[in-house]
C-alpha cells in the first residue's frame, strides 16, 4: 500500500477555512451567531423574514421605501411551474418523503426561464413554501390551495399547509424560526451549494444539491427525534430514569450538543423564547393526550434533567441544548408533523443557500480541494484468458 502524501490533511475539513463570507459568523466558543453584522437574538425575533432576506441578499437592511417593493417582488414568485405540480403529484402517488419531493420539484424551477442568478435565487426562496405546502396537502388527499400574494412569507407558508390564514402569533413564531435558521456558516449543505455554483453552474442546480446534502440525517434530520424523546418520557417523573437508561446504553441525546458550539447554541435561546410565547397562548389540542402548554412544561423538565445528567455522565464535555430541541417544540406547537421539520428548515435555509451562491459568483473561484491517496500504486494489468482466446 502506498503511504499518504505528506500534505496537510484534516478529515472532514474540520477547522479548514475554505472561503470568506460577509453573511454569517459562527463563534462556537462564545456561543454567538452573527448575521450580516446583527446578532441572531437581536435580529430573528424582531425583523420580518422579508427584511432578513433583503439583508442577506443585499448586505444591509432595506430602507423604508424598499421594503414593500421587495416584499411584492418576492411574493410575485410564489407560483410554481405546472411541471413542478406534476412532479409533486407523482411523488405523492409513490409516497416519497417530503424532502425528496422538495428536491425533485426544485429542479423544475428553471423550466422555461432564462437563467439569471438573482431571479433564480428569489424564485427558489419564494417557491419553497408553495412546494412543501402543496406536497403535504396532496399527500394527505387534499388539493393545494391557491397562492396568495397578499400574505407575508411566513404566513403564506402556514396558509399553504392548512388553507387557513394564520393568526399573527403563529405567523410570528414561524417567522422567528425561519430568521433563526436562515444561515449558519459553511455547514454541509451551504458548502455543497458553494461548490456547485463555483463551477459557474446555475443557482437552481446549486440549491437542488444543497437539498440533497440537507436530507442526510447527520445534517438536517435531528429535530424529529428530539421531540420523540420528549413524548417517550411522557411525564416529568419519568425523565431521569429514561434519560439515565439512554446514557447507560451509550445513546446520544438528540437536541443536545453541537459540532461547532462549545456552549449553549444561541439559536436555542431565540427559539425557546418564541416557543414560550406561542405556547403561552395555545389552547389544548383536541384528540391529543395533553394540551400544548403541558407538552411545553414537559419539554422544559426533560431539558433540565438531560442537562444535569449530561454534566454527571460527561463532565469533560460541554453538551448544552441546541437548536434542534426547540425547533421540534416550536414546530410541533405550530401543528407541523415531524416529517415536515426538515423541509421547513429548508424553507428558511434556502435564503442562506441563495445568498451564498450569489456571493460565490461575485467573489469566489472554483472550489477544488485535494485528497491524499492511500491506495496501491504497484499493480499491473494482466489480460484474462477469455480475452486472449
Amino acid at each position: 500500500m502506498a503511504r499518504a502524501e505528506h500534505v496537510a490533511m484534516t478529515e472532514g475539513l474540520d477547522a479548514v477555512v475554505a472561503t470568506s463570507t460577509r453573511l454569517s459568523h459562527v463563534d462556537g466558543e462564545a456561543g454567538q451567531l452573527v448575521l450580516c453584522g446583527y446578532r441572531v437574538e437581536d435580529l430573528a425575533p424582531n425583523a420580518s423574514f422579508e427584511e432578513v432576506a433583503f439583508l442577506l441578499l443585499h448586505g444591509c437592511l432595506p430602507e423604508p421605501s424598499e421594503r414593500a417593493p421587495f416584499a411584492r417582488s418576492l411574493a410575485g414568485r410564489r407560483a410554481i411551474p405546472r411541471a413542478a405540480m406534476g412532479v409533486l403529484r407523482e411523488a405523492a402517488a409513490a409516497k416519497v418523503p417530503p424532502m425528496d419531493a422538495l428536491r425533485m420539484a426544485t429542479a423544475t424551477l428553471s423550466l422555461g426561464r432564462v437563467e439569471d442568478p438573482v431571479d433564480d435565487a428569489l424564485t427558489a426562496i419564494a417557491s419553497f413554501p408553495t412546494i412543501v405546502g402543496a406536497y403535504q396537502r396532496i399527500a394527505n388527499g387534499e388539493e393545494p390551495v391557491p397562492v396568495r400574494n397578499d400574505l407575508p412569507h411566513a404566513a403564506h407558508y402556514l396558509h399553504q399547509l392548512s388553507g387557513v390564514e394564520p393568526s399573527a402569533e403563529r405567523a410570528r413564531a414561524l417567522e422567528t424560526y425561519l430568521n433563526t435558521v436562515c444561515d449558519h456558516g459553511l455547514n454541509a449543505s451551504t458548502f455543497a451549494a458553494r461548490v456547485i455554483i463555483s463551477t459557474r453552474s446555475d443557482v437552481i442546480s446549486a440549491i437542488t444539491g444543497a437539498l440533497g446534502a440537507l436530507k442526510g440525517p447527520l445534517h438536517g434530520g435531528a429535530p424529529g427525534p428530539a421531540l420523540d424523546m420528549v413524548f417517550e418520557i411522557g411525564t416529568p417523573d419519568r425523565a431521569e430514569a429514561v434519560i439515565r437508561a439512554k446514557l447507560d446504553r451509550g445513546e446520544r441525546l438528540m437536541g443536545f450538543g453541537h459540532r461547532i458550539y462549545r456552549v449553549r447554541d444561541p439559536r436555542a435561546d431565540v427559539l425557546a423564547q418564541a416557543a414560550e410565547r406561542l405556547w403561552d397562548r395555545a389552547m389544548p389540542c383536541p384528540g391529543q393526550p395533553m394540551g400544548l402548554p403541558d407538552v411545553y412544561d414537559l419539554a422544559r423538565s426533560v431539558e433540565a434533567t438531560a442537562l444535569r445528567l449530561l454534566r454527571e455522565y460527561k463532565p469533560d464535555r460541554r453538551l448544552d441544548t441546541n437548536v434542534e430541541f426547540y425547533t421540534a417544540l416550536l414546530l410541533h406547537g405550530l401543528g407541523l408533523p415531524t416529517e415536515l421539520f426538515t423541509p421547513t428548515f429548508a424553507v428558511g435555509r434556502v435564503l442562506g443557500w441563495s445568498a451564498h451562491c450569489l456571493e460565490q459568483l461575485r467573489e469566489g473561484r472554483l472550489i477544488r480541494p485535494q485528497s491524499a491517496y492511500i491506495g496501491p500504486t504497484d499493480l499491473h494489468y494482466v489480460a484474462s484468458r477469455a480475452a486472449l482466446n
